[in-house]
């Protein structure tokens, strides 16, 4: 059964618990203008943070947001984005992709970028430094967090992010032992306090939770039901815990929660229920049934068929297919990425040199890696082969065979 201290356990929690940097995406650039990254994958929380210079998120159907030094936006998928210099800025878009930084894939989790640096190594005058992390959301849990955020939320700069900005910043400058797992809690810090400035600030419309957490009678039963989804509350059991008369409680949590106390009971622990049909395989209804208060399976099923619109059974066949699906991309599909994705079959590692000056220098070299069967007749394997001037449109971020990114602005060497 479901039970915890009553001193640890508040909404907020609950529902962030499944949103997790462990395994996301995150990424650290130096760039300098003009520059586009297109998010492709609707990553479900993708947050984005400028340490120095600006920028903005352009959402898919919405309204451009402009991103200055120390400002964090959070956009919620599916729907893609684009971090760009300026609207309507010239830059080809580079495509970046949440799964193409997983492990299995090759990738890394973290500090996989693009950098931008002028020959003495210097990002330049007008560079932007920013940073990206994507997060999943597991579960039924998280989902309900998910779903109470808008497509867009902003924090301004100087509250209480700006101290794990400070951490972020100087934890990306070095290469440690144990970095991966450092940056992944500096990036769940940071969300909780991206999420707290954003539920408390001025004017703003937080999740009906949230507010209703912080009253001293409605706080209570929250906490209580919470602790103790299993147990057998009824609202004169928690009026008693709460010092408070039934009707009170009632009327206060309707007014506060927007729905009665009951109501919201059997809702949480069908979604708890959820959850554990997905990950619990062998676990029958009838344990399930008792982990969330039912002692009879079959007046388990009725509710979750009523609250969720499918019954158990049908509803673990669903998420056990949907789970067995391969979510990453194929590799060499269409999609381009810019952390560390590269094909693992032979290809030819191609690298861009952008003369400083005469657009007409442009070249492309192309090294055929030894063996490969594809190499141009005639091509000496390994050796570099000069061809025509790429079209301007094909002026994109392109990778040698290690993963390796580089941009398209100047490089010393290739």
């Amino acid at each position: 059964m479901y039970s915890s201290n009553l001193g640890e356990v508040d909404v907020f929690s609950d529902l962030i618990r499944g949103v997790r940097a462990h395994g996301s995406l995150f990424g650290s650039s130096t760039l300098s203008p003009p520059w586009a990254l297109h998010f492709v994958d609707g990553a479900p929380l993708t947050l984005c943070t400028v340490l120095t210079g600006a920028g903005w998120i352009v959402p898919e159907h919405h309204a451009p947001e402009p991103l200055r030094a120390r400002e964090t936006i959070i956009v919620r998928g599916p729907a893609t984005f684009t971090f760009v210099d300026e609207v309507g800025t010239g830059a080809e878009p580079v495509a970046c992709g949440e799964h193409c930084a997983t492990p299995e894939e090759g990738g890394t989790r973290h500090r996989r970028g693009w950098h931008d640096r002028d020959e003495d190594g210097s990002a330049g005058s007008g560079a932007t430094t920013l940073i990206v992390g994507a997060y999943p959301v597991r579960g039924e849990i998280s989902r309900r967090l998910h779903e109470a955020l808008p497509v867009v939320l902003r924090v301004d700069a100087g509250g209480a992010a700006d101290a794990v900005l400070d951490h972020l910043a100087a934890e990306v400058s070095v290469d440690t032992p144990g970095q991966q797992v450092v940056l992944d809690r500096l990036l769940d810090w940071m969300l909780v306090c991206t999420l707290r400035e954003w539920f408390d600030r001025p004017g703003g419309e937080p999740p009906a939770w949230w507010a209703a957490q912080r009253d001293p009678v409605v706080g209570d039963a929250l906490r209580l039901l919470h602790a103790e989804p299993a147990a057998p509350w009824t609202v004169a059991a928690l009026a008693a815990h709460t010092g408070v008369s039934r009707s009170t409680l009632a009327k206060r949590f309707a007014d506060l929660v927007g729905e009665p106390p009951l109501t919201y009971l059997t809702r949480w622990r069908m979604t708890l229920a959820a959850d554990l049909l997905a990950e619990q395989e062998t676990a029958t209804l009838a344990d399930i049934a008792r982990t969330v208060g039912y002692a009879d399976p079959f007046g388990f099923s009725a509710a979750f068929k009523r609250i969720r619109g499918v019954n158990p059974s049908e509803y673990r066949r669903i998420a056990v297919s949907s789970a067995a699906e391969p979510s990453v991309p194929a590799r060499g599909s269409s999609t381009r990425c810019c952390w560390s994705c590269t094909p693992k079959r032979p290809t030819a590692a191609l690298a861009l040199r952008l003369a400083d000056l005469d657009t007409e220098q442009y070249l492309v070299q192309v090294r055929e890696p030894a063996g490969n069967p594809s190499a141009t007749p005639g091509t000496e394997p390994g050796r570099p082969r000069r061809q025509p001037r790429p079209d301007p449109a094909h002026d994109q971020l392109l990778r040698y065979r290690d993963g390796r990114a580089l941009s398209t602005r100047r490089y010393d060497h290739l």
